[in-house]
């Protein structure tokens, strides 16, 4: 048995936020809950993930918005052979944050005190999928699709569709319910012993879509 972590991003994922969707659809999904969600402190944030990933039964997938992407993947460099997959909507920009949080009116931090400095340059070493939008305030597609590159992430652009969020229209969503399912059926349906290092993993889902 495998359970799945909904991770949200700043604020939380409100009711009619499409994470809460989800969950409701999906049968063994939590949610990571953070104990400031106004307060995005990356280790903070990733301890709550992390603490998740290792009691949760089985194998984990993750499913995280916005800036529970950051934290989700900092979190699973401790404990990656949990990973079974993950899939980051609409992350938030690591230039926006520093590890004291987030100031509103700031676009960016310093390269030299920004989160993007704890979170790896490598691939990742479970496979992933970034789904993105083309007109996100929080993340521009070019860099999103840089740090895909860089995790080596199925990159995925939906088009003009905001932080993808209840504010841009995103409650009930299937279209990605239905690239989750995708996504996890390409992982489960590889055959045992098919795969000998993470790399080839990656290349075997891409395949898939």
């Amino acid at each position: 048995m495998s359970t799945i972590l909904s991770v949200p991003g700043l604020y939380g994922s409100e009711l009619q936020h499409w994470q809460t969707w989800l969950e409701r659809k999906l049968p063994n999904t939590q949610r990571v809950e953070q104990e400031d969600w106004d307060n995005p402190i990356l280790p903070i944030w990733a301890q709550a993930v992390s603490q998740s990933i290792q009691q949760a039964r089985g194998k984990v997938w993750l499913i995280a918005h916005s800036f529970g992407c950051l934290a989700s993947i900092y979190a699973a460099q401790k404990t990656p052979e949990k990973i079974a997959g993950a899939m980051f909507v609409a992350p938030a920009n690591p230039s926006r944050f520093s590890l004291h949080g987030f100031q509103a009116g700031e676009l960016y931090v310093s390269a030299r005190e920004n989160v993007a400095l704890h979170l790896p340059k490598q691939a990742l070493s479970f496979p992933s999928v970034m789904v993105a939008s083309s007109n996100d305030p929080w993340m521009p597609l070019e860099t999103a699709e840089a740090w895909a590159d860089t995790w080596e992430s199925r990159f995925i652009n939906i088009g003009a569709a905001g932080h993808i969020n209840v504010a841009s229209g995103f409650g009930a969503w299937p279209q990605g319910l239905n690239i989750f399912e995708e996504f996890q059926r390409s992982i489960d349906d590889l055959p045992q012993g098919a795969i000998n290092t993470p790399q080839q993993r990656f290349n075997l889902v891409s395949q898939e879509f």
